[in-house]
């Protein structure tokens, strides 16, 4: 009995007896209305506690040798297929000249035909394996020296083989006229059958990341010494080749799906302005470039920022590690993405060089010479972007939001109880007298 009444003079909930507790109307009403208001904030408690954030962190990027996916779809209305070439350079010493995987060229109708698509093929110029000709044949590279990785040591089986032999020592190849091969191929035929055609160059290709650039540009290209070159006779045989083009989507990094990118943005506008949307991760998507001039380049300047987004649980699921070029990643992978976003500055001039008046920059004086084409030329950020998805509370601090509610609710419902009681009671008092 000693412990026990110990612990009753500890007691900070004194009770009353039942026949001293005093139940009224508008303590009914009170009650109900405060469980109301309880049931209301509790449920604005557990959606904040199941609410996720996204909380934004810039480090140090410190990736190394790794590789990056470009995506490209780029539409050119008024220059065929048959000489658009690919180069892929960067400082690290790497030239891809006249790309051929992963990327295909569409023949696209005459612009004034509505630039329809005609056929699909992989980005390789007027390939011919020869099977049909003799095993023992072996075609001559009229004076250059036979390419390496040819279909047969030291011959040039094909037309594009001894225009790769004359590239190698810059030699111009022009419309391969007394080439057996090409006139085999009718390689002269198929461009002026082809001349007034339009190309959409659409897929990936694989780079180092380091600082680089890629260009598309017509002609067969090749180095001299320092300098990266194009055979650029058959361009300029027809004035209505230009350079107009439209960018219909350029990429760095995995495609993301269109519910991923959506899931994005919804938990990035969950925590204020500035959601994440494709147009900010690929700014030039639907850029719309024209020109007259056949003799007439674009570039652009892109700073490519390394970006990753770590949903919750990200730690949980295995890394997804090397992917084929032009994977999706769709809602069902829930681990980290790592891609980029971009910014990009542009720039356009005519190779005939002289004053700017037309766009109102007289002041402005362009160099003479170049190639015509488009080119992009690409810095990498040493700056990473971490997009980390967060819970906005706590459990604990959930249980402690959940304690205030009931505790502050019933307080305040108890004060005005006894208020509207005390005030029942006066106005009793004030008519009995």
């Amino acid at each position: 009995m000693a412990g026990k009444s110990r612990f009753t003079r500890l007691d900070a909930f004194t009770k009353t007896v039942e026949d001293a507790r005093i139940r009224t109307t508008s303590g009914g009403i009170v009650t109900l209305t405060s469980l109301l208001v309880i049931f209301w904030l509790v449920w604005g408690e557990w959606a904040d506690y199941r609410r996720v954030v996204v909380r934004p962190e810039l480090v140090v990027d410190k990736g190394r040798g790794e590789k990056m996916e470009i995506s490209m779809n780029i539409t050119f209305p008024r220059v065929p297929c048959q000489l658009l070439t690919l180069d892929v350079m960067d400082v690290s010493g790497e030239i891809q000249m006249g790309v051929v995987h992963g990327v295909s060229k569409v023949r696209l109708s005459p612009e004034a035909e509505g630039s329809k698509a005609i056929e699909t093929t992989a980005l390789e110029l007027h390939k011919d394996e020869a099977h049909h000709l003799d095993p023992d044949y072996c075609g001559e590279c009229y004076g250059a020296p036979p390419p390496t990785g040819g279909l047969k040591t030291g011959c040039c089986s094909t037309c594009d083989e001894v225009r790769e032999a004359y590239a190698s020592i810059s030699w111009s190849f022009g419309r391969g006229e007394g080439v057996e091969q090409c006139e085999r191929e009718h390689y002269a035929e198929h461009l002026d059958a082809q001349r007034r055609e339009g190309c959409r160059l659409e897929g990936s290709i694989s780079v180092n990341k380091v600082i680089g650039n890629f260009h598309i540009a017509p002609g067969k290209s090749f180095s001299n010494g320092n300098l990266h070159v194009h055979d650029l006779e058959n361009y300029f045989k027809d004035e209505s080749h230009t350079f107009t083009h439209v960018i219909n989507h350029l990429r760095f990094g995995p495609k993301l799906s269109d519910v991923v990118v959506a899931n994005m943005n919804k938990n990035h506008q969950v925590t204020g302005p500035g959601g994440w949307t494709n147009h900010h991760i690929n700014p030039l998507d639907g850029t719309d470039q024209h020109t007259d001039e056949s003799a007439y380049n674009f570039m652009y300047f892109v700073k490519v920022v390394s970006t990753a987004y770590l949903p919750l649980g990200w730690e949980d699921v295995a890394p997804r590690g090397e992917q084929h070029l032009g994977s999706t990643i769709d809602q069902s992978y829930k681990g980290s993405i790592e891609t980029h976003q971009y910014s990009v500055t542009s720039h356009r001039r005519s190779l005939a060089g002289g004053s700017d008046e037309e766009p109102g920059h007289k002041e402005r004086i362009h160099a003479r010479g170049g190639i015509p084409g488009v080119f992009f030329s690409y810095d990498i950020s040493p700056m990473k972007v971490v997009n980390r998805e967060v819970r906005d509370k706590s459990f604990s601090g959930f249980l402690v939001g959940l304690c205030a509610v009931i505790g502050g609710t019933l307080t305040v419902a108890a004060a005005i109880d006894r208020a509207v009681y005390e005030g029942v009671n006066q106005v009793k008092k004030m008519h009995s007298n």
